[in-house]
């Protein structure tokens, strides 16, 4: 049964949500939204993959690995690191002889290999001090693009300033959540969207041209956090914020030339 006219009647007039407000996935007019939306071929491929991050420092690293199997899950010919973390030495031993217990795919723990310290030690990511003795926790979005890139993957790195031109880069992200095998990752601030907490990385699942929002597949699923639709206005006046070096933004992802 198609309930989308159902709950678009449910929802005109006081039950809508005010233009420029959040509206959280778990709610009638998110169903109705994602229902309608011409854009949102990434929402299944991510949401199948999709983790939490598992701690306050990883949602750059969370969200890389969601969108690392989402693109290579079911591809053989690309090597996948197994995440020897998952089980106890004693208990792999229990399986049938021949049979291999672990999963060939990305993991958040397999994520700090060559590649990331190659751009940022796991320290750093931390807390620790850098070797300039600054603090530099979590990721930028560019030290994101360039473990993304030594992972052979196809990253551009699209910075939002005052300048920006906010209706190309909208249409940039339009059309990648409308094709197949690309994907979007968002760096933005919290505050800016009247959420608790500072610079956050997640991807986006989908667009909504009805209400030019945006669906933010917040990967921390912490205090009160969720999946969101976030107006397109907002969004980019929340990437078009101060991190360490530069300013926010969002990347554009898809499989680049294995080597």
């Amino acid at each position: 049964m198609n309930l989308a006219p159902l709950l678009l009647v449910l929802l005109t007039g006081a039950g809508q949500s005010a233009p420029g407000t959040v509206v959280p996935f778990a709610s009638p007019e998110s169903m109705v939204r994602l229902e309608r939306s011409r854009h949102k071929v990434d929402f299944f491929a991510l949401a199948n993959q999709f983790e939490g991050q598992q701690n306050a420092a990883m949602c750059g690293p969370a969200t890389a690995v969601i969108v690392l199997n989402a693109l290579r899950a079911g591809n053989r010919a690309i090597a996948k690191p197994k995440d020897a973390s998952l089980i106890p030495r004693e208990l792999a031993a229990n399986f049938p002889k021949g049979v291999d217990p672990l999963f060939a795919r990305y993991t958040q723990a397999t994520f700090f290999d060559d590649k990331f310290t190659a751009v940022k030690s796991q320290a750093v990511l931390f807390g620790a001090p850098g070797k300039d003795g600054k603090r530099d926790p979590g990721m930028q979005l560019r030290q994101l693009h360039e473990v993304l890139l030594r992972h052979h993957l196809d990253s551009r790195i699209r910075i939002v300033g005052e300048e920006t031109d906010e209706m190309a880069l909208k249409s940039e992200i339009v059309a990648n959540l409308g094709s197949v095998g690309d994907y979007v990752v968002v760096n933005y601030l919290r505050s800016a969207l009247g959420q608790k907490g500072g610079g956050h990385i997640s991807p986006l699942g989908a667009y909504d041209e009805s209400t030019d929002s945006f669906l933010v597949l917040d990967v921390n699923p912490n205090d009160g956090k969720t999946w969101t639709w976030v107006p397109a206005a907002l969004l980019f006046a929340a990437m078009r914020t101060r991190d360490l070096v530069e300013n926010r933004g969002f990347l554009l992802v898809r499989e680049g030339v294995l080597r």
